[in-house]
């Protein structure tokens, strides 16, 4: 996948303030917060930055965690894993592959599908309706 690499300052122009502070500088929405935590359209879920394809609505299940979650991405090549250990403890972030913004955390209690939860922050994505 071929790479996206903006300024900061590009980003800025191009997000919401609340965008920026999450994509680019690795916030976290308020759980619960997020438009899409309740959201149940059909349809694929795209980084909010760049557009690219991260998450299909089959693969979205109530967690019951105050985010979207998903049990996969759409493809293997959607996001990249780094280690994470602000905070005082350690966790795995998810990064848009394309441009490298932050997108959450996944963690190993989801669902038997794959067992895996990918918690991300409604901020970091957009929409793009089936129909």
């Amino acid at each position: 996948m071929k790479k996206i690499h903006k300024t900061e300052q590009e980003w800025q122009k191009n997000l919401t303030a609340e965008q920026f502070s999450v994509l680019r500088k690795c916030a976290t929405e308020a759980p619960g917060s997020g438009k899409y935590y309740h959201f149940n359209g059909k349809g694929i879920y795209l980084c909010a930055a760049c557009g690219n394809e991260l998450f299909n609505s089959d693969n979205k299940y109530e967690s019951g965690s105050g985010w979207p979650s998903f049990d996969s991405p759409c493809s293997k090549s959607a996001v990249e894993e780094r280690q994470d250990t602000s905070h005082g403890g350690e966790r795995t972030e998810i990064i848009c592959a394309r441009c490298e913004s932050h997108l959450g955390h996944v963690f190993n209690d989801g669902p038997e599908t794959t067992g895996l939860r990918y918690c991300v922050n409604s901020l970091s994505l957009k929409f793009n309706d089936k129909d």
